[in-house]
Parts: C-alpha cells; sequence; structure tokens
C-alpha cells in the first residue's frame, strides 16, 4: 500500500504585520478529512511535523462557524442559488456566512413548517428574508422577524431554530477536536529533521493541511526542500490545502536555476479570501497567494471565493480552502490508484 507522509505544521504563534503576536496552528478540518479518507482508504501515513513537537490545531478554525452541518450547508447552497439570474454573480463572503445565520435556512424552514406552514410557502419566505440578508448586511433572523417574513413563528422561534443550528455545529466542532486529539501521530509526530535521505525517498506522496502555520515553518525550511527534492525526482505525488502550499515556497531550484515549480498550475488560499479572516482584518506578514505568483506559479483560482476548488498540474495537487478538503483527498487517492 502506498506510503504516505502527511506533513503538518508545529507553529503556535505567527508574528502579524504590526509585529504583534498571534495565536495560530493547523486548520482542524483540512488535516482531519484528508487523514481520515487516507487511512480508511488503507494508505500508509506517517504524521510528521518540522521539529517533531506536537502540532497546534488554530482556535480559530475549530470555531462552530467553520463547521456547518453538510445538510444545512447544502440547503443553504439551494437557497443562495436563487439570488442572481448567474451563479457566478453570487459572491458570499466569510462574513456572511458566519455573522448572519443564513446557514440556519433550514432549521427555520423546518420550524415553519411545524408550525402548519406549507413547504414551499415557508421556503419562498425564507428565500426572501435570506436574500434581503446578503443584499442588506442584516442577520436572518432579523430580517426574518423585523420584515415580518417569519410566518407563524415568533421571535423565539425563531431564535430556537438558529440555536439549534449552532448547536449542531458545536457538536461538529467538538468531535472534530476530539478526533484529532485521538490520533498518535498527532500526539507523538515523526520529526522531519531527524529522517535521513533513504527514509524519506520511502514515501509516495507528501499532503500538507493549512492554517497559517506553514506560513511560518514550512514556507523556508530545509527538511521540507529534502522532501520536495525527493519526490517531485520521482514524480511523485505532492498535496497541498489551503495555506498548505506555503511549503512549495521551500522547495528550492532545478537543475536550470528556476523554481522546483516554475510554470506549473496552482491553487491555495486567496489573498481574497484572507482579506476576509480575522487574522487577514488584523494584518498578514505577507500574503500567499502573491508569494506564490512572484515565485512563478500560474495561479488557477475559484471563480468565487469560498467555493471547492482543486486544481491537478502533473504530480501537483492543490486546494485552494478549507472547502476543497474532501476534493483534494480525492484527487490523492485517485493519483495512488486506490480510488
Amino acid at each position: 500500500m502506498p506510503r504516505l507522509l502527511f506533513l503538518v505544521s508545529s507553529a503556535r504563534e505567527m508574528t502579524l504585520a504590526d509585529g504583534s503576536p498571534y495565536e495560530t496552528g493547523y486548520f482542524a478540518e483540512e488535516a482531519a478529512t484528508p487523514y481520515r479518507r487516507f487511512t480508511e482508504a488503507g494508505l500508509d501515513v506517517v504524521v510528521a511535523t518540522p521539529d517533531g513537537r506536537p502540532p497546534h490545531a488554530d482556535p480559530y478554525g475549530l470555531e462552530p462557524i467553520f463547521h456547518i452541518p453538510d445538510e444545512d450547508e447544502d440547503f443553504l447552497g439551494s437557497i443562495t442559488r436563487t439570488f442572481a439570474p448567474d451563479v457566478d454573480d453570487i459572491r458570499l463572503t466569510l462574513h456572511q456566512f458566519t455573522a448572519l445565520d443564513l446557514a440556519a435556512a433550514r432549521r427555520i424552514v423546518l420550524a415553519m413548517r411545524e408550525a402548519g406552514t406549507p413547504t414551499e410557502e415557508a421556503r419562498d419566505l425564507v428565500t426572501e428574508a435570506a436574500h434581503a440578508a446578503w443584499r442588506q448586511d442584516r442577520n436572518l433572523g432579523d430580517v426574518l422577524v423585523e420584515d415580518g417574513l417569519a410566518g407563524p413563528l415568533s421571535r423565539e422561534g425563531v431564535d430556537r431554530a438558529v440555536q439549534e443550528y449552532r448547536a449542531a455545529s458545536r457538536q461538529i466542532s467538538d468531535g472534530l477536536a476530539a478526533e484529532l486529539a485521538a490520533i498518535p501521530g498527532f500526539r507523538e509526530p515523526r520529526d522531519l529533521s531527524a529522517m535521513t535521505d533513504a527514509e524519506v525517498a520511502e514515501f509516495d506522496a507528501v499532503f500538507v493541511p493549512g492554517g497559517h502555520g506553514p506560513m511560518v515553518d514550512l514556507a523556508d525550511n530545509p527538511g521540507v526542500r529534502r522532501v520536495l527534492q525527493t519526490l517531485q525526482g520521482k514524480h511523485s505525488t505532492i498535496a497541498m490545502l489551503c495555506h498548505g502550499p506555503a511549503a512549495l515556497l521551500a522547495g528550492g531550484g532545478r537543475d536550470d536555476g528556476q523554481w522546483l515549480f516554475e510554470g506549473y498550475r496552482l491553487t491555495c488560499f486567496t489573498d481574497e479570501e484572507e482579506d476576509q479572516t480575522r487574522v487577514g482584518k488584523l494584518g498578514m506578514p505577507w500574503y500567499l497567494d502573491t508569494a506564490l505568483k512572484n515565485a512563478g506559479a500560474i495561479f488557477d483560482d475559484a471563480p468565487a471565493a469560498w467555493v471547492s476548488h482543486v486544481v491537478v498540474d502533473r504530480n501537483l495537487i492543490t486546494g485552494q480552502n478549507p472547502g476543497s478538503s474532501d476534493a483534494v483527498a480525492d484527487a490523492v487517492l485517485k493519483s495512488l490508484a486506490v480510488l
């Protein structure tokens, strides 16, 4: 069975543009989802960090806002697709996802239906309210109540539905934290710097999850350079997700003097997405998508922020954001002929 190096940042802090410290690490979903998929497929997965220290989950990535239940996220997608004639014109920001309770739409429709409103009527009311919330930057619950779109629900009824959605997200988040804490390799990872060249050459693939950590300790790391040079020389799978492609900057040069990944099509967390995050608003020390373009990458991002997007160019697999976790895992498994 193929042997995969699961390389995780061990950074716990990054320095912002103003010189202040900010707690960081790896992004939980981007590590847990691919790890689960890889082990379930039977890959021989070896977890390592640059220095052998246990990786640290960024607390921001464990907030419930990033863990919407699938059924609620799918329902929200069916609602937001009605906001504009062309789906490419529908752009949702992280603020709209996390602050406006739009993902509670399904729970509110169900509450209306239980109160006697026909399903289609309930859906129409919530769609109108969600559109107004998106367009006017207002909370979905406020729009429903203040604009007379709550049907038979009182303010308390709307709030109960929203709280039900939030509790479900918290349950997913807590479960994810527990799942990661139980992984032996995350408690006691291998030390990449102590691996021999022969050990590195045994891997058939490397995968790097994101979070801002890779920008701290993977982007200019000699151990990472050794892994990339070795696997690139074998044409082995090199896969990275979200901020994980920061590790590509450590790749060094080719025989012709160009960057190791010069001219490769790839993606990563975009500057547009970065500016919407909490840390982005505080002030990033540098931007990953700009750095990769400057290094020589052909950048290929999705038509809109926050949608799943994966780019495969030869042996290099990159994913744009946390929502791309499953798709990146699929691409890795296909490249290794186990899917």
